[in-house]
């Protein structure tokens, strides 16, 4: 078993609250512990917001905080807007969604599709949870583009800029199925992949 596993594990066996969001949390926490960072850097959350999030969903793991220590790395650049584009979604107003807000927003710096930053097994459990917890934004992605894609479109639309590019395009495995009917006008466009 993976220290991912084993992270997850002991976090979903001292877990309360909603089962879902559980599994969501516990898998962000586990994949920020995996990739070395400071559980507040790789969450995108004050020692607070992580205090409290622990309290609700993981009461008997808060050893695990000071372990993986806290120290928050400034905002990307695309950060804050992206925050605001869950934020101005939500689908309940719940504490919940503001913490999921600041931790999709981080992990979408990644350089994985976004259900593999945050740890989760596949992108189904990723569309669940966007549907849930920020279901007009969910609603929007008509098309069934890759979330990151998505998040990064609509950060243009209300930009108004015709042309976006998503994050970490060039190190994409997937560049061909996320583009696909789009290669031949980016190539046009200058886009280096073809």
């Amino acid at each position: 078993m993976g220290h991912e596993s084993l992270v997850y594990s002991r976090l979903m066996a001292t877990a309360e609250g909603d089962r879902f969001d559980r599994h969501v949390f516990a898998c962000s926490i586990a994949a920020a512990v995996v990739d070395g960072l400071p559980l507040t850097d790789g969450l995108g959350l004050t020692s607070e917001d992580l205090a409290a999030l622990f309290t609700r969903h993981f009461p008997r793991s808060s050893g695990l905080i000071r372990q993986a220590g806290l120290m928050t790395a400034p905002d990307q650049p695309e950060e804050p807007d992206l925050r605001r584009l869950m934020l101005d979604h939500r689908s309940r107003g719940t504490i919940e969604e503001a913490w999921l807000a600041h931790i999709i927003a981080r992990r979408s710096q990644g350089a994985n599709h976004l259900w593999q930053d945050m740890g989760l097994s596949n992108r189904g459990e990723i569309s669940t949870l966007l549907d849930r917890h920020f279901h007009t934004l969910a609603a929007k992605n008509t098309g069934n583009m890759k979330w990151k894609k998505f998040f990064y479109r609509q950060l243009c639309h209300r930009a108004d800029v015709t042309l976006c590019t998503s994050p970490n395009c060039e190190v994409c495995d997937d560049f061909t199925n996320c583009f696909g009917d789009e290669l031949p006008v980016l190539a046009v466009a200058g886009f280096p992949r073809t």
